[in-house]
């Protein structure tokens, strides 16, 4: 969500005096009412990471969102879209009936996915439709876990501090003017892409500023969603056996130095 202009507090966005200490990439990349697109943000870490190792320097990737980390770090074949195709398909409400049917035209795919998830299954369908040509055979898809050119590194905390962390970082943030930021992108003429309108906080004071919800009770459904997405994370990542994890318990900084020697093999 880092990508979208404007969406500063919310997302934790490195601050300006973060960015003259060290230089950041891939921020501020879109308008927050575009679709931005696994392709498209797979393409702009291309030409970011070419762009520093042509300079001599060594990148490093940080973040959490598992797709877009895999679209970068193994460099998926990224389908195409095809919006009529997908909003016909969304035009049925029962995930199963999708999954049925994309269990017909590509099995492979199917067989890799739970008939409920929604998202995963209509993707499929999507692009087995739009493209004529299974899904399946773009490649082995997120199951598979190739060797990879980068060292994989993950700080592992205790459930309870990374639940406390959530919630104490969405107090800060709403300190910080967290409501103030949302409001304003709320009043731009071009309303929130969908998909920077589902990011976790300003979804939730989305719902306050259109008299869903209070501020508290925004902030409350915002720490629930995300632990539970912290949850989905920590499933996730486990999966990927390249991944060297480094333990801490409380201060993830402590565990820095042995993390940037994970990171360099030094």
């Amino acid at each position: 969500m880092q990508v979208y202009r404007g969406m500063d507090i919310g997302t934790a966005k490195p601050t300006a005096a973060d960015r003259v200490e060290v230089p950041h990439h891939l921020l501020d990349l879109a308008e927050p009412h575009e679709e931005f697109t696994v392709a498209r943000f797979q393409s702009a870490f291309e030409e970011a990471l070419a762009g520093i190792e042509s300079r001599g320097n060594r990148a490093l990737l940080v973040g959490g969102t598992g797709l877009y980390l895999r679209a970068a770090i193994d460099g998926f074949t990224i389908p195409g879209r095809w919006p009529d195709v997908a909003a016909a398909l969304d035009g049925e409400a029962d995930t199963r009936v999708l999954h049925r049917r994309l269990a017909e035209l590509d099995p492979e795919a199917a067989s890799r996915m739970e008939p409920t998830n929604r998202r995963r299954v209509m993707r499929a369908l999507e692009v087995t439709i739009g493209s004529g040509r299974p899904f399946s055979s773009f490649g082995p898809g997120l199951e598979a876990h190739p060797p990879s050119l980068f060292g994989l590194v993950g700080i592992w905390l205790p459930r309870p501090v990374v639940a406390e962390r959530i919630e104490q970082r969405y107090r800060r943030q709403l300190a910080d003017g967290f409501l103030d930021e949302v409001r304003r992108l709320d009043e731009r003429p071009l309303p929130l892409s969908r998909t920077a309108a589902q990011a976790l906080g300003y979804r939730e004071l989305l719902g306050h500023l259109r008299g869903e919800l209070t501020v508290e009770g925004a902030m409350d459904l915002a720490v629930r969603r995300t632990r539970r997405f912290a949850r989905r994370q920590r499933v996730w990542f486990r999966r990927d056996p390249r991944i060297s994890w480094v333990g801490a318990n409380d201060d993830p900084l402590t565990a820095l130095p042995l993390l940037l020697r994970h990171a360099t093999g030094r």
